[in-house]
């Protein structure tokens, strides 16, 4: 059934890409100033999960390389790298410059003086989830570093500008922005077929079973992908030559749930504890959830800080809020709800 595992994979990063030829310009364009010695464009990459931003921004990267371009560029998850020395750490490590660097010891601003003192070929920064860092000097570091170009991923532009110092906004408030819509079920019914011509054999799913399961996905192709590999796994396991309707549906709660979890566990400590005291209320208030969260860490963020954590959990389909302003209320989402 499965010829080529990777392919089903979120994270693969397939030859061609279809119906992102305005974004993949629009990045083109932006970094091809690389090509003649200049500096490129820097970028914010915004819209909903699933919507193909960072598998976008990676080939349109890897088809600068193609094109015999003389760059590096590296890849950092912003939910696990938050704070102003990870984020610098993964820039050095991914010019291979971290071996005697000390997390425990080594001074932040080392790090930076680091970076700046690299002076070789172009270095782009792939930030994803861009939104999640709580120091935004350091995007301020990387604008002013003359070598390094970034590409800044997030949900919603004004998640990553909100309440951002006025100099650090002034400098990146020129950034390009590249906005990516949901998918509609045809888009996702012809990414599931290139996936599926890749990494299955012939005839193992019909365009019918595809479109089915990119109308359950909702535009996201994270899930459907997803469901496209669980449903193959699945089919491989009971020996079924195709992948028939009614077992994708069976597949689909999995799928779901291991979205779901993969989130969750891409949660910092801080977002892992509000999530926690969420899940044990029915509802909750904001100003509860802040008590109740202050109660429980010794260096508390700020509810400026907790509000974006809290507006990211959304995105994903973690929690849901209901009401406004002081009527606001917190639930975790279940896990069948839509949307």
């Amino acid at each position: 059934m499965i010829t080529d595992r990777r392919v089903l994979q979120d994270e693969f990063i397939p030859r061609e890409v279809v119906h992102r030829d305005a974004q993949i310009q629009e990045l083109a364009s932006n970094l091809e100033p690389l090509m003649h010695e200049q500096p490129a464009q820097d970028m914010l990459v915004y819209g909903p999960p699933g919507a193909g931003k960072t598998c976008i921004s990676q080939y349109a990267l890897e088809q600068l390389e193609a094109e015999a371009a003389d760059i590096t560029y590296h890849y950092i998850n912003c939910w696990e790298n938050y704070n102003r020395f990870s984020v610098l750490y993964e820039a050095l490590d991914g010019l291979g410059r971290t071996l005697d660097v000390h997390r425990q010891s080594t001074p932040t601003d080392e790090l930076f003086d680091r970076l700046k003192s690299y002076d070789s070929r172009p270095y782009i920064l792939i930030l994803d989830e861009v939104d999640q860092i709580e120091d935004n000097r350091v995007l301020y570091d990387m604008y002013s570093l003359e070598h390094v170009a970034i590409i800044m991923i997030a949900n919603r532009e004004e998640d990553v500008f909100y309440r951002m110092d006025d100099r650090i906004r002034s400098r990146l408030i020129n950034c390009d922005r590249i906005q990516f819509g949901a998918y509609g079920v045809s888009e996702l019914t012809d990414i599931l077929a290139d996936r599926a011509a890749w990494g299955l054999h012939p005839d193992a799913i019909e365009h019918e079973q595809l479109e089915h399961i990119a109308d359950v996905a909702v535009g996201d192709a994270r899930i459907a992908i997803g469901i496209l590999r669980n449903a193959a796994r699945r089919a491989e396991a009971e020996g079924a030559e195709r992948i028939k309707i009614d077992l994708i549906d069976d597949v689909v709660p999995k799928t779901q749930k291991e979205t779901r979890q993969k989130n969750i566990e891409c949660l910092n400590d801080h977002q892992q504890l509000l999530y926690d005291i969420i899940d044990g209320n029915d509802s909750i208030q904001p100003r509860e959830l802040y008590d109740a969260y202050d109660e429980q860490v010794d260096d508390p963020r700020s509810e400026r800080m907790l509000r974006k954590y809290l507006n990211k959990m959304e995105h994903y389909n973690l929690i849901v809020s209901e009401g406004e302003g002081r009527w606001r209320q917190y639930r975790i989402k279940d896990g069948t709800e839509q949307g």
